[in-house]
């Protein structure tokens, strides 16, 4: 399968939309909650914190994804 430098520079441009809706939809919720996240996950090593952070982690990679797929 030959790869054109086009189609390259597509899936690099839609790779980087898609990390950079992922981190402004992240930071949003870091707002959002209560708390810091980053601390809550990684010094006070609060399990319900980390699963929902991973649960919205998904839920905002599958709807990148969706919009990347159309």
């Amino acid at each position: 399968m030959v790869t054109t430098v086009p189609a390259l520079l597509n899936t690099l441009l839609y790779a980087g939309i898609g990390i950079a809706v992922f981190v402004v939809g992240f930071v949003i919720l870091d707002l959002l909650t209560p708390g810091k996240l980053w601390q809550e996950i990684n010094e006070k090593q609060n399990r319900a914190v980390a699963q929902f952070a991973g649960a919205v982690a998904i839920g905002l990679a599958i709807i990148v994804a969706a919009a990347i797929h159309g």
